[in-house]
Parts: C-alpha cells; sequence; structure tokens
C-alpha cells in the first residue's frame, strides 16, 4: 500500500514537472520556445504610460546612462530583448539598473520564430525593446517581413515606446541598413573596390521617421570605418538621387533621440555625421576600380559625456549643434581626413 502511495505521488510529481515553467540557472523564468529568460515578474504590466524615444548605441560596452534613459522611458513596464545569438546577459543587468516590471531575453534565430504567435505577442505587449548585437544579416534573413517586423513597427509608430539597439542592433534602425549579407567590409577594401559585393544594403526594414534617409553604423572610430561608411553613402545616395545621412557611433557611446527629436550625447567618446549629396557624384566615381569622391564632404564630430552632452534638435539643418566640422575626401581610392 505505501509503495503504491508513493509511485502514485511520483507519477504527480512528474505531471507537475511538465507543466510549471522551467527556470534557468540563473532563476528566470522560461515561458515559451524562443524564451532565454525573464526577471522580474512575468505577467504583462497594465496601464503603462510611456515616451517614445530611441537609443543608437555603438557598442563596445553598454552606457548605464542611456540604457536608464530607455527605462525611463518605458514607464517601469516591461522590456524585451530581442536577439538571433547569445544568452540572458541583458536581464539582470537592466532589471538592477532601473524600476521595471520585468526584463526578457527572446532569441530569435528563424523566420518560424518570428512568425511565432506567442513571440509577437510577448514583444507587442512590451514597454520597451532592445535590440542586441550579433549579425545583422540575421536579423535581415530571419526578421524581415515578418509578423516580428510588423510587431517592432507597432512599437515604434503606434504604441511609441522607446526602441533602441548597440552595434548589429543599431545597424538596423536607419531606413537604410549594411545588412552584411556577404559578410563585413572593412574601409580600405571598399574604397579600392567601392562596387564591392559586401556593400550590401537593405532598405525599409523598421520604419522610424526620425532615422528616413538614414545609414548607421557602430564601432566608428575605434575600427576605422568613416571610409566605408562614405562610400556606401555615396553608392545610396547616387542610386536613390537624394541626399543621405550617415551617423556613425563609437563605442561606449550612445545617441538618444526624444519624441520631439531632441538629442543627447551619452558616453565616453563621439558621434559622427555627415550627409552626402547626390548630385555631387557620378557614376563613374563610383565604378572603380578606386573611389572618388573628390568634393569635401562636411562631417560633423561631437564629444560626449557621461552625464550627456545635448546635441539640439535632429530635424535641424546644422546638426549636433556644438560638434567639431571636419572634412572626408577619397582620391584613387585614398580616404582622408581634415579639420575645418
Amino acid at each position: 500500500m505505501q509503495k503504491q502511495i508513493l509511485l502514485t505521488g511520483l507519477l504527480y510529481l512528474s505531471l507537475y514537472l511538465q507543466v510549471i515553467p522551467l527556470h534557468a540557472q540563473n532563476g528566470e523564468t522560461k515561458r515559451c520556445s524562443a524564451c532565454l529568460g525573464i526577471s522580474g515578474d512575468s505577467s504583462n504590466a497594465t496601464g503603462i504610460k510611456t515616451r517614445a524615444g530611441f537609443v543608437l548605441a555603438g557598442g563596445g560596452g553598454d552606457v548605464d546612462a542611456a540604457m536608464q534613459w530607455l527605462l525611463e522611458r518605458s514607464g517601469g513596464g516591461d522590456i524585451v530583448i530581442i536577439r538571433a545569438s547569445g544568452s540572458t546577459g541583458y536581464n539582470e543587468y537592466l532589471y538592477k539598473l532601473g524600476k521595471v516590471n520585468s526584463v526578457e531575453s527572446l532569441l530569435i534565430n528563424s523566420r518560424e520564430l518570428a512568425y511565432n504567435d506567442t513571440v509577437v505577442r510577448i514583444v507587442k505587449e512590451a514597454e520597451g525593446l532592445f535590440i542586441a548585437g550579433g549579425d545583422q544579416w540575421n536579423y535581415v534573413q530571419y526578421w524581415k517581413g515578418t509578423p516580428l517586423n510588423e510587431a517592432i513597427n507597432y512599437l515604434i509608430n503606434k504604441k511609441q515606446v522607446p526602441v533602441g539597439g548597440t552595434s548589429a542592433g543599431l545597424a538596423v534602425l536607419g531606413e537604410f541598413c549594411f545588412d552584411a549579407q556577404f559578410g563585413s567590409i572593412i574601409s580600405d577594401t571598399a574604397l579600392q573596390v567601392p562596387n564591392h559585393r559586401n556593400l550590401s544594403i537593405t532598405k525599409g526594414f523598421f520604419n522610424i521617421k526620425r532615422l528616413r534617409n538614414t545609414l548607421t553604423d557602430s564601432h566608428y572610430d575605434q575600427r576605422n570605418r568613416q571610409g566605408r561608411h562614405l562610400v556606401m553613402l555615396a553608392n545610396i545616395s547616387h542610386r536613390e538621387n537624394k541626399s543621405i545621412r550617415g551617423i556613425g557611433i563609437d563605442e561606449q557611446t550612445a545617441l538618444c533621440i526624444d519624441e520631439k527629436g531632441n538629442t543627447t550625447v551619452f558616453g565616453k567618446n563621439k558621434i559622427w555625421v555627415l550627409v552626402v549629396s547626390a548630385d555631387a557624384i557620378s557614376r563613374q566615381q563610383l565604378m572603380g576600380p578606386f573611389c572618388q569622391i573628390p568634393f569635401k564632404v562636411q562631417v560633423q564630430s561631437l564629444q560626449a559625456t557621461w552625464g550627456g552632452t545635448p546635441a539640439g534638435k535632429l530635424t535641424r539643418g546644422k546638426w549636433p549643434l556644438g560638434g567639431q566640422p571636419i572634412k572626408y575626401t577619397c582620391i584613387n581610392g585614398k580616404f582622408a581626413v581634415t579639420q575645418e
């Protein structure tokens, strides 16, 4: 009799363990196939008032003040981290950094998961969204044109929650995105072969009005990305027949844009802003064998501070305010920077 009771108890325990949420080693709760873990309350926060805004982070380490800016604008609701590789590093970091209901990480590494109803619901219920670093081609190939893509645009334009990204997560925020479909590319190669197939661009991934006609790049000065950025901008402006703005963000640096277009630069290093116009570049100059941009491209660089450097309105003609004017040129594939 006692043996039967014991066996029955073990059976019920086994059934119970199958239906309760799984727990990660760090105590986070797993509640869907894409969920890596959640820190905080797994129930959906309701009645939260959010404020729109964007965090453009350059990678190489997060900037606490910029991430706090995003958390504050979430109204203390649920923060969702989306990625196609990696783990739960943001969960406890952000949960301890600000007062929020929860921080959850989703690993969305297939189009099947980008169509998953639970994944889409979790994203749509978020009061803040952050796109981790990784490989931006994974984001494009797995997410673009899916219900997940629609859910992110819903957060941006309808629900108006704060959204940010770092490194590869930054790369996909502009209207134009260096998608790295064929791999990355260094500046020297881009300048020598300005029509290189690795200079692959995706258009219209996310619909962020403040970042229309914009191509971003990260790890900017630390990885000497000015040259490749210039070539990409020149290619896009010529193809689109309009002026295209470039925003480069250094490592340990973040640009924050509020709902009115006011900007603040947090962190250790700089942001770099340039505009390339189509009418100044001929097709011959871009077809190689070497990049030829003989005119001087106007650039503004602005030093960040940990407490935040005000940079004026993004919509202003001369932005950022207070920046140091410099110029880029490229002759016979040789890139040069000159001080004004």
